[in-house]
């Protein structure tokens, strides 16, 4: 087990898709990072675990360029994004399907959708993205004329990772995408994310489903405080003492 994956880190010298260092965000005089790293590498799954508060949100809003940076990098293909705005990071590659989905109610489920192409570098790409969407989620293209605040809690969010796929991203970023959900919708949305990352997609998963975000990850991080405490594959997260007892109650 690494904890001090700064400078144990398995993908040192390898060129990593987005690489976090040393991150500090604040909200007001509280400081919500402090010091934060993690890497990804393209193709894979990142999991993020923590408990409500420990600032897996603002990691995400930093990386999207929705929360300010104070200090530290952020690069994305080796460009620094920390300080880009989040239509800038978008136009990059990077996408969100943030926590409590926050689609447009009054507007149709395809209206929604064509939202997430008014990026430069998913317009050309927008039909045969909207038909890839409706292809992999069957319920949407049902209800594509229906206004998405009749939607079902597990249809609102298919519709906001939908949202994201118009982009044409190379990465996606989920925070809390089981929140509100059925067990078994649950299950459902973790079997989509995998199969979004069988098609070559890479994602960041912050989750407090602890064991399935383990279970489907390669590499996980644990962040506690604002800060990484813990990084190492999912099974070794899952078979590690002190996640053991601070997650899962064993």
């Amino acid at each position: 087990m690494k904890q001090d994956h700064a400078s144990h880190d398995t993908t040192q010298g390898a060129a990593a898709l987005l690489e976090v260092a040393n991150v500090q965000a604040f909200y007001g005089e509280a400081q919500a990072l402090g010091g934060v790293g993690f890497r990804i590498m393209p193709g894979e799954i990142v999991s993020i675990v923590g408990a409500n508060g420990a600032g897996k949100t603002t990691l995400i809003r930093a990386i999207a360029g929705m929360t300010p940076v104070r200090a530290g990098s952020i690069r994305f293909q080796g460009r620094e994004i920390a300080g880009c705005g989040s239509a800038e990071v978008c136009e990059l590659g990077v996408a969100q399907v943030p926590e409590g989905r926050q689609i447009f109610p009054s507007l149709s489920v395809e209206e929604n959708l064509r939202l997430g192409a008014v990026l430069r570098r998913a317009r050309a790409d927008r039909s045969a993205n909207l038909e890839r969407v409706y292809a992999s989620f069957p319920k949407l293209a049902q209800r594509r004329g229906q206004s998405a605040g009749t939607l079902s809690g597990g249809e609102q969010q298919m519709l906001a990772i939908g949202r994201a796929l118009m982009a044409n991203p190379l990465l996606v970023m989920f925070d809390e995408p089981s929140l509100g959900l059925s067990p078994a919708l649950t299950g459902q949305m973790f079997d989509v994310i995998a199969g979004l990352h069988s098609d070559g997609l890479s994602v960041v998963l912050v989750e407090q489903n602890v064991v399935e975000s383990l279970e489907l990850c390669q590499r996980a991080y644990v962040l506690e405080n604002g800060t990484m405490t813990l990084e190492g594959t999912g099974a070794e997260l899952l078979d590690d003492d002190r996640v053991r007892r601070a997650y899962l109650g064993l």
